[in-house]
């Protein structure tokens, strides 16, 4: 009886050490601060993908790295807040993957820390880093240049619909992104006779007033401008756009997945799955200053032809054979 009860008090014992050894375990655990534009929910698929991508340097979320998620809800002026949380709770790295303002209120904030974004504009011109080959200092990432193809978008609508002299493009003026992106269009513009009229957004409510406008305004065609706060809210400008009935382009495959026409534009998915191995290479003791800013190698060209023949579009074939996917 004595031998049984040393026998238990050995196993209380030895499960109490492994306890604390787990616990300890847990909080030597490396974490990563990880801040999205808008909503979990929303972003599933792209956060799959970040997590695919660390798994490629070994790290599996829960088993030896920590992942601190925040989100923005699509609100730009709560990504300091964010910031300034992750860095009181010391992550190792910080994944700014909720577009430029992400990156630029991470720079901000600490010179120490590392960190990895996923944007759409140049770095070097936002002052993200030095150059792409040396990014230097605490940051470097995945650049897609969304931002960036406002005149091609604009050349692929002139094909699509010759007929559009009237071009509507939507944008955010909170972004960062979208000064450039316009700046890009109207020169497109005034290049192709297209006669541009700019149609703000940056909450749930002004999106309603901007559809409002769009249908006083009756363009050819539209642009909806390449911004993280739009993309979160894909499904509903899609719907709206079909209500009204107009052509419309788009950043991203997303859109048109949801029912949109056409997209331009590089692989979102991929640059996810890009960060995350470079965030994975950080937490495994590689400085940012030596991993080049990784750029997209190609962008896809996405047609929905369902949508197309829902609003009496013929595609042309050399667009379609163009097309890196055609949707039925």
């Amino acid at each position: 009886m004595k031998e049984r009860r040393a026998f238990i008090a050995l196993l209380g014992g030895t499960a109490a050490a492994w306890s604390l050894a787990a616990r300890a375990q847990q909080l030597a655990m490396p974490s990563i601060g990880y801040i999205g534009a808008t909503s979990p929910s929303v972003y599933a698929h792209l956060n799959a993908a970040f997590v695919r991508g660390l798994k490629e340097s070994g790290l599996v979320e829960g088993q030896n790295v920590a992942i601190e998620y925040r989100w923005a809800e699509g609100y730009y002026d709560r990504m300091p807040l964010l910031v300034e949380d992750l860095i009181r709770r010391k992550v190792s790295v910080i994944a700014a993957v909720g577009g430029t303002p992400s990156a630029l209120a991470a720079k901000a904030a600490t010179t120490t820390i590392p960190i990895v974004f996923a944007i759409g504009v140049d770095p070097v011109k936002f002052g993200l880093v030095q150059n792409f080959n040396r990014p230097g200092g605490n940051i470097t990432g995945v650049v897609l240049y969304t931002g960036l193809l406002g005149a091609k978008r604009l050349a692929l609508l002139r094909e699509l619909v010759p007929t559009a002299e009237k071009v509507a493009i939507l944008a955010n003026p909170d972004s960062p992104v979208s000064e450039p992106e316009l700046k890009d269009m109207q020169a497109a513009a005034g290049a192709t006779g297209h006669e541009l009229h700019v149609v703000t957004a940056s909450s749930n409510s002004s999106l309603e007033s901007a559809f409002t406008k769009l249908a006083e305004l009756q363009p050819g065609a539209i642009i909806v401008g390449a911004d993280t706060f739009f993309y979160g809210r894909r499904e509903t400008i899609v719907t709206a756009v079909a209500r009204l009935g107009i052509p419309a382009i788009y950043e991203l495959r997303e859109f048109v997945a949801a029912g949109g026409l056409m997209s331009y534009g590089a692989s979102l998915t991929g640059g996810y799955h890009q960060a995350g191995i470079y965030v994975g290479k950080i937490v495994k003791g590689e400085k940012p200053a030596d991993l080049p800013v990784i750029q997209p190698t190609k962008f896809e060209l996405v047609i929905n032809r369902k949508t197309a023949k829902a609003l009496g579009l013929t595609v042309p074939l050399a667009l379609q054979v163009s097309a890196d996917e055609v949707i039925e």
